[in-house]
Order: C-alpha cells, then sequence, then structure tokens
C-alpha cells in the first residue's frame, strides 16, 4: 500500500462548532496537519480586525481551513462516490487542496497585503513548492504532486471540476466560512441549509451543478452571503480598525524609509519595509508578532504611530459618517483636509475614505475581466439552466454591484475643550457632528 492510499490505524477527529466532527482516516492528511506552516494559521484569525467589532471572532484560518476540509470530503466520499462523472483518481488532490487553500495567509490578511503589496496566493504557492514540511509531505505522495495542488488552488489545473469544489460561487470554501463566521459573531445571516445543497450537488465535467429541486436552499445561500458581507464583513466598526491598522502599517514604513531609529528594533518588519520578503520572513510574521509590535510602538517618540498603536491595541477607534464621491463630498474633503492641517491634525493619517463593494452574484458576462463561473441548476429533463435564468430572486441582484462609502476621524480629537477650538468646531461643522 503506498503513502496516498495509507490509513491511519484509527480514524481522528476534531470537535468542531460548525461540523460537528471533522474526520481525519487518510495519512496524508494527518501529516499535513501536524505540519509547521499548517500549524502557523492557528495564529491568524479568520476575519482579521472583525474581534474588535464582534468579541466572538476570535477563530483562526486553521479552523477554517479544517471545516473547507470536511465539506469536500463529504461531497466527494458521500455525494460523489461511484458516480461515473467523478474521478476518484482526483481523491486526495482534492482533499489536499481544500485543506490547503489558506495556507498562505499573513497577519490581519488584506491589509497587510495591501500596504506591503504581497498576494497571499502567491506564498501559498510558494509554501506548497518550496522547502517546506508541507512540501515533503506532498513530495511522498509523488514528485508532481505539490504542483498540482498548487494549480487546483491557483485555479489552472486541467480538472475544473476539481477546482469548482473549492473556487466558485458556491463551493466549500463559502460554504464554510459563512456558517463560522456567523456562529462565531453571534448573527443568524449566515445560516443555510448546506445539508440540503450537499444533497443536491452533481458532479458535470467542468464544475458541480446542483439539482433543480434545491434552487431553494441555493437562494437561501446567496441571501444569507449578502446579509453577511453587509452586516459582518463590512461593518463600519470593522473597518475602522482596518483604516487604523493600514496606518499604522504605513507610518511604521515610512519612518523606516527616513531613518527614524526605533526604540525597539523592528527586525520582523524589515524585509517587508524594503520590499524584499523572503518565504522563511514571511512564515515568522503572525498576529501575535504584530501584536506584539504595536504594544512597543506605543512608546515611540513618534506621535502619530504611538497615537495608532495605542487606538488599536486598545480600541479608541475612529468614528465614521457617510461619504457620497459627489463633487460637493470632494469639496467638502479638500476643505477638511485643510482645516484638519490648521488643526495640526495629520489628515494622511486621520482623516480616511473607505469604501466596501461586493457583487453577491453575477454570471458570466464575456469580454470582462473576471470571469465569474456561474451556478448552474440540473433540470429533471438532464438540461442545464442558470441559476438566475430559474430563479426571480437571484434575478433580481445578478450583476448588481452595491458600494459603501464612509469618512473616518478621530473624534476624540476634535471636541472643543482641547486646542484651536475655533478650527475644530468648524470641522466638527462640517462633519455634522453638532
Amino acid at each position: 500500500m503506498g503513502y496516498s492510499t495509507e490509513k491511519l490505524s484509527e480514524e481522528k477527529v476534531f470537535k468542531d462548532p460548525v461540523h460537528r466532527y471533522v474526520h481525519v482516516r487518510d495519512k496524508v492528511i494527518w501529516d499535513l496537519i501536524g505540519t509547521r506552516e499548517f500549524q502557523r494559521l492557528r495564529r491568524i484569525r479568520q476575519l482579521g480586525t472583525t474581534f474588535l467589532t464582534f468579541h466572538g471572532a476570535e477563530h483562526s484560518r486553521l479552523n477554517h481551513s479544517l471545516g473547507v476540509y470536511e465539506i469536500v470530503r463529504r461531497i466527494i466520499d458521500d455525494v460523489f462516490a461511484s458516480r461515473p462523472e467523478w474521478d476518484s483518481q482526483e481523491r486526495l488532490l482534492s482533499l489536499c487542496a481544500a485543506l490547503l487553500h489558506d495556507l498562505g495567509h499573513g497577519p490581519f490578511s488584506h491589509s497587510f497585503e495591501k500596504v506591503f503589496d504581497l498576494d497571499h496566493e502567491h506564498f501559498t504557492r510558494q509554501i506548497i513548492l518550496g522547502d517546506t514540511e508541507v512540501n515533503r509531505v506532498l513530495r511522498k505522495v509523488d514528485t508532481l504532486f505539490p504542483k498540482k495542488v498548487a494549480e487546483v488552488i491557483a485555479k489552472t489545473y486541467e480538472n475544473k471540476l476539481v477546482v469548482s469544489l473549492i473556487s466558485s460561487q458556491i463551493d466549500a470554501d463559502r460554504m464554510d466560512y459563512l456558517q463560522r463566521d456567523a456562529y462565531f459573531t453571534g448573527v443568524s445571516y449566515g445560516h443555510f441549509d448546506m445539508e440540503r445543497i450537499l444533497r443536491v450537488m452533481r458532479p458535470r465535467e467542468d464544475q458541480v451543478v446542483i439539482k433543480h429541486s434545491g434552487m431553494h436552499a441555493v437562494e437561501d445561500y446567496i441571501m444569507s452571503r449578502y446579509q453577511m458581507y453587509w452586516q459582518v464583513y463590512f461593518h463600519p466598526v470593522t473597518r475602522s480598525a482596518e483604516v487604523i491598522l493600514t496606518k499604522i502599517l504605513h507610518r511604521a514604513k515610512r519612518l523606516y524609509e527616513s531613518g527614524y531609529q526605533f526604540k525597539h528594533d523592528p527586525h520582523h518588519f524589515y524585509s517587508l519595509f524594503q520590499g524584499d520578503v523572503t518565504l522563511a520572513d514571511y512564515l515568522k510574521m503572525d498576529e501575535s508578532v504584530m501584536l506584539y509590535y504595536f504594544q512597543t510602538w506605543e512608546e515611540e517618540d513618534d506621535s502619530i504611530l504611538s497615537d495608532l498603536c495605542d487606538r488599536f491595541v486598545n480600541r479608541n477607534l475612529f468614528k465614521y459618517t457617510e461619504f457620497h464621491p459627489s463633487n460637493d463630498q470632494m469639496n467638502k474633503l479638500v476643505e477638511l483636509n485643510s482645516l484638519f492641517k490648521k488643526a495640526g491634525i495629520d489628515p494622511e493619517y486621520y482623516l480616511v475614505v473607505d469604501s466596501s463593494s461586493d457583487l453577491p452574484y453575477d454570471f458570466y458576462r464575456p469580454g470582462e475581466e473576471e470571469e465569474r463561473l456561474p451556478i448552474h441548476l440540473l433540470k429533471n429533463s438532464g438540461d442545464i439552466r442558470e441559476l438566475s435564468r430559474e430563479s426571480e430572486i437571484v434575478d433580481a441582484i445578478s450583476g448588481k454591484r452595491r458600494t459603501d462609502h464612509k469618512l473616518y476621524f478621530p473624534e476624540d480629537l476634535l471636541r472643543e475643550g482641547t486646542s484651536k477650538k475655533n478650527i475644530k468646531r468648524q470641522i466638527r461643522k462640517l462633519l455634522e457632528l453638532e
């Protein structure tokens, strides 16, 4: 018996609040879970700064990765098993790709990536293909196996059905994070009938399709996703924390570039500041490391870095007001910038427009940059129909992008009891705080 088919002497289970249990019988999967690169995901929160809004949102990328693996395992072992359209030789590849799909995420994920111009998918591929414990486990299956896993995650693998299990508009990734994030934030929006969706999934040559009888369960899933984005993922308090986090990293980078002497040498950030990040440096960065630096930077002589870190660590976040990027609003923003400078408050760090945007569902539109593989329904006749052609609910939101803009600022620095009262009164009036 080869390593690829080797089973554990006894099934291992992880107790899980969403799926009840995560089942592991394959030796390869068990070995991957034990690698240092996978265990690092315990120190990366799934929802970044959302824990500052919903206090229960402390779950990690590791929790989510195990959940995605479990959903894919159920699909291919229970739903697809013995179906002629499913190639059982792709089983282990599908399980490994599901487990490792988020391997390259950095601390606080998207804010971290934007500031340092990084791509977590690039680092996921580097971990899988590089000199790592994960790579050594995968190579024991076959020397070409790491490349195949990386291709599935990069959506370039030749078998599109395998890709669609973890990357489509109704995939194991989304089905796990919606339910998991709803559970840990304590909201009800992300709940949908996953059991029903799994029962009506069917494999086809290039993607998973849904039996027509399961259309209403899919409608519920799409609306759950819509609500989670606007009630949780784009929550304005969470966005405020992200704005501050982003500004901390920008300020620290700028200080380093100007030759500023930090009281505590930020050696973990050197390669990030220099734009030459090695895989070894990247893997050393997690949220515990970043929070350690934020606490030490509270004591820095630079007042902006010190203040921003104090705000993030102790949750003294920016307030916000609605902002519509019209000519009048943009003129107001220019005026506010000028007044902030007169008040001695740097608008680059303390007056920030933040935008959130989501497209809850779309079908493929030829010529567009981002191809979206639509959700297809399998009718009793055997015909395949795109979801929005059958569902009035989905048709009503298809291709409709919703965007929200807010202006963030530190209300505590604008109180009249402080210096430059007249200028701050003008600012408060423009911000409609009085």
